[in-house]
């Protein structure tokens, strides 16, 4: 009896702690590593607790204390609010009090043993990513000392392990990985304080009188912290921007975007800049470039894109294809080191929303001056290539050049030509034979692609439908037809012939690269795709593209093609920009850079650059030490900006798709599993939403997660849930602030 009112004082710590967030059961279980055997006695003390109404169940299942959400406590004066913390504090608890009474040893002059970057969960845990080591260490809701995300710390290893990871407890926060909190403002008579939007911040902002730029409760803001706090006081700030209120349209998205730290306006210097470079092309910028303007030159674009930066021309000699790919000479306009270059270095590359745009450049530049336009001379730089009837590059050149698109062309049009459409044919007659010639060669291209061994994982696209408030209408599939894929053939081909002409000069360069798969992935995939009653030949620890490829060929129109396609582009590691030449494992190809969109990703600008040294002679030995000292800078700069664009978009779109959803709570869909974790089932609908089926839901068993074949396995039925596996599914909830989706099974339906 007593150990049984032991355990309800510890669980009662846990449930009063300040970094407590309301759980289940059975997350409570993994937190706290319940054993099997004790379940039932852990269900009891819960039970107990709830008797007693000392906690109370949500209806979502969670535990809390009744009103639990913390509070500031008012003092009189909240000039003297530093003074009055210690009165505050002493009136809450956190998991770090709990550790204290397990007689934790001091850490206060412990060396560490391990220095990294935190990583932060929203159920409280985190984990430390160390340079250099691909295995993470995992860190105990106790034991973070109050680390926040990216926050670099020291930290000591700790008996046990979670999982298979050792585990790590913060002894110091060297630096904080961030300054500027975006959130939601909940205004006081005498303060205020912000609830941040990440739902890895887990504690609020306290904002002092007068630091409030006079937002009010519902307003989106910019929040600057100027202290962080500790176990008995909260992180203090000042409001720097409001956004607009919550329910504003676009406010959502912007308050995402701003929280990435993408600025969306330009600074007034690099207005004023882009305004005064962006000037009608004269006779003295066409001096030393190759005139180009008579040739047949067209774009190729979806209907929406403004930022037009790349063009395609086609001439045949003989039996032979001269391809030319001409390219917006942004460099003209952006000078290296200007106020436009060091802002487009600082943003990478452009966002591109569900409802907007975040460009790189200026408008005046990119959908202006640098956009090639019809009709309207534009600087570019050409790379024209001479392909023979195998489609194998037998002659090229690179220059610079003038142009003069004829027509600015949309992928549905062009694919109607492709496809005998007669009134696209028409309309389009001085150029409808070209594009036939550029189809049969775009044909040829892939063709050998394929041969050598290049990935196509071709997954469908989702157009998420906003209207002018900014609510979304629909989800609908993008279109990715032969016209898309002409313009990827042309463009990777112009790709790799550039980044093998400046390796063989042994020029420093930006190249893309994308290395081979870790073969413990390789492993694990083999192992999965034995299980469904598939191979991967070849051996894990050097496979070469082909056999993936093959292996995915094989499964066209099976029902485990996208599930399993899926599972291998996880199992591949992610492309990134380098200055040494390491080939491209996806495409299969020796060679390979990013030369095609200087508008919007600042690598290709510049690579433009290092082109235009060399060909105008410039590439000296104080040229080639510039680049080799700056080159390394901009291609992991550029790399990181990358993911960061790509998480943004993902956001976005997870938001929106979130809120679309929200209308159809209750309602039932047909979906299939498309992931499955501990923790439950992943299920993707038809319309590419994705939820959670969370374990605690599936109520007719306790589920195994059985790693090596991703299944749940019901210990008493034998039940197996496994990928690919089609399901009917409730809509339950959606949680806008954390982005997620929450489904149950059809069968398990209580309401």
């Amino acid at each position: 009896m007593k150990e049984f009112e032991k355990q309800k004082h510890f669980l009662m710590d846990v449930f009063k702690s300040q970094a407590y967030i309301p759980m289940k059961k059975k997350d409570l279980e993994i937190l706290l590593d319940v054993e099997k055997d004790k379940r039932s006695e852990f269900a009891a003390v819960l039970q107990e607790l709830v008797d007693e109404n000392q906690v109370e169940i949500t209806k979502r299942g969670k535990y809390q204390i009744p009103e639990n959400r913390p509070k500031f406590i008012k003092t009189k004066d909240h000039k003297k609010k530093k003074n009055s913390k210690s009165e505050t504090s002493a009136k809450k608890q956190s998991l770090n009090e709990v550790a204290k009474r397990a007689n934790r040893p001091s850490d206060a002059n412990r060396e560490p043993d391990i220095i990294g970057r935190f990583i932060s969960h929203k159920d409280g845990f985190g984990f430390i990513e160390v340079e250099g080591q691909e295995e993470d260490y995992f860190v105990g809701r106790d034991n973070t000392g109050f680390a926040m995300q990216d926050d670099v710390v020291a930290a000591v290893f700790v008996n046990g392990t979670a999982g298979k990871r050792q585990e790590a407890r913060v002894i110091r926060i060297i630096t904080h990985g961030f300054s500027d909190v975006v959130g939601t403002y909940e205004k006081s008579e005498n303060f205020g304080f912000v609830v941040a939007d990440s739902t890895k911040m887990l504690r609020d902002v306290f904002i002092p009188s007068g630091k409030d730029m006079g937002a009010v409760s519902g307003h989106k803001v910019v929040c600057h912290i100027n202290d962080y706090g500790d176990e008995n006081h909260k992180p203090e700030g000042v409001i720097t921007e409001i956004l607009g209120h919550k329910n504003d349209p676009g406010v959502d998205i912007l308050s995402i975007v701003r929280a990435m730290g993408i600025d969306t306006e330009f600074p007034e210097k690099v207005i004023k800049q882009a305004s005064n470079v962006a000037k009608p092309v004269s006779e003295a910028d066409m001096a030393g470039r190759n005139d180009l303007r008579n040739l047949c030159v067209v774009t190729i674009d979806g209907e929406d894109t403004k930022d037009i930066d790349d063009g395609v021309s086609l001439t045949m000699d003989g039996e032979n294809y001269c391809l030319g790919v001409h390219i917006a000479d942004v460099t003209n306009y952006v000078q290296e080191s200007s106020a436009l270059d060091v802002e487009a270095l600082k943003r990478g590359t452009s966002v591109y929303l569900a409802d907007r745009v975040i460009p790189m450049l200026p408008h005046t530049l990119s959908n202006g001056m640098c956009s090639l336009n019809e009709g309207v001379d534009r600087l570019a730089l050409s790379c024209i290539m001479t392909f023979n009837p195998k489609g194998e590059l037998i002659d090229h050149e690179i220059c610079e050049s003038v142009i003069n698109s004829n027509h600015r062309m949309t992928y549905t049009s062009v694919y109607a030509i492709m496809t005998g459409d007669e009134t696209e044919r028409e309309k389009y007659a001085d150029v409808a034979e070209m594009i036939d010639k550029m189809y049969e060669l775009s044909q040829i291209l892939r063709k050998k692609r394929k041969k050598r061994g290049s990935i196509d994982f071709d997954f469908p696209e989702t157009h998420i439908i906003i209207d002018e408030n900014g609510k979304v209408v629909g989800l609908a599939p993008y279109e990715r037809n032969d016209a898309h894929k002409l313009i990827e053939d042309f463009m990777l081909a112009a790709n790799e012939t550039v980044a093998e002409h400046f390796d063989l000069m042994e020029s420093p360069f930006v190249y893309r690269i994308h290395g081979a798969p870790d073969p413990e992935k390789m492993q694990g995939l083999a192992r999965f795709l034995g299980a469904c009653g598939y191979a991967l030949k070849g051996h894990t620890d050097s496979i070469h593209p082909k056999e993936i490829q093959k292996m995915l060929e094989s499964l066209k129109g099976h029902e485990d093609e996208a599930v399993i396609t899926k599972m291998t582009l996880r199992s591949m590691q992610q492309a990134k920009y380098d200055t040494e030449c390491k080939g491209h494992f996806g495409l299969a190809a020796q060679y390979y850079c990013h030369f095609t969109s200087p508008i919007r990703r600042y690598p290709d600008l510049q690579i433009h650059r290092i082109i235009k040294d060399h060909l105008r002679g410039r590439m000296n030995e104080r040229k080639l030490s510039h680049y080799e000292s700056i080159l390394p800078t901009v291609a992991q700069e550029a790399s990181r900006l990358e993911r960061r664009a790509e998480e943004c978009e993902r956001e976005v779109d997870k938001l929106k798709m979130v809120q679309y959803m929200k209308d159809f709570i209750g309602q039932e869909f047909v979906g299939s599993i498309s992931s499955v974790t501990g923790w439950g089932l992943y299920v993707e609908l038809e319309n590419t939403v994705e939820g959670l089926v969370h374990i605690s839901t599936l109520y007719d068993d306790h589920y195994e997660f059985v790693e090596e074949n991703l299944t749940l396995v019901g210990e008493r039925t034998g039940r197996i849930f496994k990928l690919g596996q089609p399901v009917n599914v409730i809509l339950d909830s959606v949680d806008e602030q954390a982005r997620t989706i929450d489904f149950i099974l059809k069968e398990f339906d209580r309401f």
